[in-house]
């Protein structure tokens, strides 16, 4: 069972490995999903603890790519100071719902030798169920977070049963604890959370709540031991 905690800086990071957390997801600008953070962000975070990260690859809100010359340019910038555990999360669509297979492989090709989580794009695109036939089998690919749909877990339970791959799925967006003995049942053993671990959005991550979640996820792990 692995637990992805959302860190901003070094002092969520901190938090996170102290409550158990298994790895990060690096982001600035929490209030529009998450984007890029700064090259001197991520080297404090990698600094302030050893697990490993999965760093956000996207420079405005929603899911269009925008310049893409710019993100892989980020991508190689960022990469310079990550570990040799680390890793990226991006994922587009275009303006018609579909993935953007030409921009995200192009993104992702820009530091090939990194493994790479497919971002919740795939919970907005026009067909859930098209766009995990489309990244199916993506070099370098080897999670998609998911809630199943953009309103969140709780509303998106049956896509994930009917669509969502098991062993790339990550449940994360809306994910509360009572959803995951159902989410362990599909055969999900990743679980991503952002707000759960702070006290507010705006507040820093706490390490008694991530903490909890690992109690949470633990239990979850017993049911299928």
């Amino acid at each position: 069972m692995l637990l992805e905690v959302i860190a901003l800086d070094a002092a969520d990071a901190a938090a996170a490995q102290a409550g158990g957390a298994d790895r990060l997801e690096v982001v600035s600008d929490i209030a529009a999903d998450g984007l890029s953070p700064s090259r001197e962000t991520l080297a404090a975070i990698r600094e302030a603890c050893d697990l490993p990260l999965r760093v956000m690859l996207r420079r405005q809100a929603g899911f269009l790519p925008g310049d893409l010359d710019a993100l892989r340019a980020a991508a190689v910038e960022l990469d310079a100071v990550m570990g040799e555990r680390d890793g990226f999360v991006l994922g587009f669509l275009d303006a018609g719902g579909e993935v953007d297979l030409d921009a995200t492989l192009a993104v992702a090709g820009a530091v090939p030798s990194r493994r790479w989580t497919f971002h919740r794009a795939v919970d907005h695109a026009a067909s859930y169920a098209r766009a995990w036939e489309t990244i199916g089998g993506l070099p370098g690919l080897d999670q998609v977070l998911t809630a199943g749909s953009a309103a969140g877990v709780g509303e998106g339970l049956g896509a994930l049963a009917a669509h969502a791959r098991p062993g790339l799925a990550m449940a994360g967006g809306g994910l509360r604890p009572e959803h995951v003995p159902a989410l362990v049942d599909m055969g999900v053993r990743a679980f991503h959370i952002g707000g759960m671990a702070r006290p507010g959005w705006d507040r820093p991550v706490e390490a008694e709540l991530v903490r909890r979640w690992r109690g949470t996820v633990d239990a979850g792990a017993l049911g299928v031991a």
